[in-house]
């Protein structure tokens, strides 16, 4: 299939980025932006702009980029995957799993190539330490010890941040959904997760109101005959100290991957110290040049999904999962078949 219209939905941060790849990608293709305010201005690397699902309908795309806030995500996305459109719907799917329920239902049903920005996957380093994990390099991995923080208001300098998605439950913000690049990778690499405990929380100052605070414990789903893998993961908009990173620990080491620098490391049993086994440095743009790639051959019908819309809803049940055990003071249960 040739490329020949996009349309970009939400021109924010990610929206930008993705009109600018967009036009790298597909030099030759018309681009329309979807804005929520009329506007006559037309964006740098646009041809046109629009204010209404209607019109971005007229304009007939090829595909279209979903970076609206995640509350709306699903209700963007569900006319234009009934049309038949392609779609690349920005992390999470939208604030609820059930919110998202018809969106993936219509995918399904239209056969549309529908991917889910979870851009982390794309990193080779993170890849490797997929690899490392799977191939036994450490033996059976026995817990799992996740981390992401960074300070909110240092997240796009020049920003208001109390004017974000991110600080803000109406359109959904918090933690667990802004963070949820780590769910869904915790469960690409080590399987399905069982259960969850948890406990969110406000802990700053910050002027929002959502939690910027998440600690949760993960149960996964056990091999047969074996106890299930314990994950835990930290999620904050507090931390002053950047940090994103993911340690498992398994019978006969450790393996760990730190995102900021693109390294993963090994400490085998009965060494005195972290062997260097990668070292991928990346610009922030080379993940999402290769979603842009992957999301093209899915148009193509070259490869499915590496994110599926019912990978996304997944991710999203976990997140309800957890905000609903930190809310109720118990272990939820987590039941991941789509219906």
């Amino acid at each position: 299939m040739r490329v020949e219209r996009v349309l970009i939905v939400g021109l924010g941060s990610i929206g930008q980025r993705h009109l600018r790849l967009a036009r790298e990608m597909l030099p030759g293709a018309l681009i329309m932006v979807l804005r929520h305010r009329p506007s006559e201005e037309i964006p740098e690397f646009a041809d046109a702009c629009c204010s209404s699902i209607d019109d971005a309908l007229a304009f007939v795309p090829n595909i279209a980029v979903i970076a609206s806030p995640s509350a709306m995500h699903a209700a963007m996305a569900l006319p234009l995957a009934e049309a038949g459109v392609h779609l690349l719907i920005e992390k999470p799917l939208d604030a609820s799993a059930e919110a998202a329920v018809p969106l993936v239902r219509s995918v399904a049903d239209r056969g549309v190539a529908c991917l889910i920005g979870y851009n982390l996957r794309f990193l080779p380093s993170l890849g490797a330490f997929r690899e490392f994990v799977h191939s036994g390099r450490i033996g059976r991995v026995l817990s799992v010890r996740c981390e992401i923080g960074q300070y909110l208001p240092s997240w796009r300098p020049g920003n208001d941040y109390r004017a974000g998605v991110s600080a803000s439950r109406e359109l959904g913000g918090g933690a667990v959904l802004e963070l949820s690049h780590e769910i869904d990778y915790l469960r690409w690499i080590f399987g399905e997760i069982a259960w969850v405990k948890a406990a969110l929380s406000r802990q700053s100052d910050l002027e929002i109101d959502v939690e910027d605070t998440a600690h949760l414990i993960l149960g996964f789903v056990p091999e047969e005959n074996r106890q299930p893998l314990l994950g835990t993961l930290t999620m904050d908009f507090i931390r002053h100290d950047t940090t994103r990173t993911c340690i498992a620990i398994g019978e006969s080491g450790s393996l760990r991957w730190n995102a900021l620098t693109g390294t993963v490391d090994c400490f085998d049993a009965g060494s005195s110290g972290w062997t260097p086994l990668v070292s991928s440095p990346h610009q922030r743009d080379d993940s999402y040049r290769a979603e842009w790639a992957h999301f093209l051959a899915c148009v193509r019908r070259e490869v499915a999904p590496l994110i599926s819309a019912e990978d996304g809803w997944r991710t999203l049940y976990v997140a309800d999962a957890a905000r609903r055990a930190s809310a109720e003071g118990r272990t939820v249960s987590v039941d991941l078949e789509f219906a």
